[in-house]
């Protein structure tokens, strides 16, 4: 888990780009940051929607056939061939894990199945890849890089992928346009 200096725990958290970080991956990104220790971090990329039918982007065995309009999503520029279930409903499967209050995260082939076939599930998502970062990677990069803001369900389910990163600084109190383009915001 992330920690502050007097030893308090920040993750699971959310992380918003801040204007000056240019890595396409990550600019006006919103990261779901889900795991940190004193070796590495891992998080997954929010708000990078693509027009990819999820359904085509999976190889189950036996295939999925149909389209249920579930789309894929980038969870960051690290392992692109490895996906994800981020879902709000708790999934009764032995792998998957608690993020944070009403967030889980999955690899299951059964979830998958079941999610890709008939009506997908309400606040789901499927997503290719993560952001990682080797050991004190990240921490070096918060004081100019990131913002940090606490997980929000109906951010990351209600808000249309091309205002999240907006929605999410403004819910911080900041205008996004405002915000100081050098070190020391966090």
């Amino acid at each position: 888990m992330m920690r502050t200096g007097d030893g308090a725990t920040l993750a699971p958290t959310l992380l918003l780009s801040m204007p000056q970080l240019r890595d396409p991956n990550f600019q006006q990104t919103v990261v779901l940051l889900c795991e940190h220790t004193d070796d590495s971090a891992f998080g997954l990329v929010l708000n990078r929607q693509t027009d990819t039918p999820a359904s085509s982007a999976v190889q189950l065995s036996p295939p999925v056939d149909e389209d249920n309009g579930l789309q894929l999503w980038i969870g960051g520029p690290v392992e692109p061939e490895r996906g994800w279930i981020l879902t709000a409903e708790e999934p009764p499967e032995a792998d998957s894990v608690q993020v944070c209050d009403g967030l889980y995260l999955s690899t299951s082939p059964d979830l998958l199945r079941r999610v890709l076939v008939g009506s997908p599930p309400d606040r789901t998502r499927l997503l290719t890849g993560y952001a990682g970062w080797g050991a004190g990677q990240l921490d070096d990069e918060l004081s100019s890089s990131w913002l940090l803001a606490d997980v929000q369900i109906d951010l990351i389910f209600d808000t249309k992928p091309s205002q999240m990163w907006e929605t999410a600084i403004r819910r911080l109190g900041a205008e996004p346009s405002m915000l100081q383009m050098g070190r020391g915001v966090h």
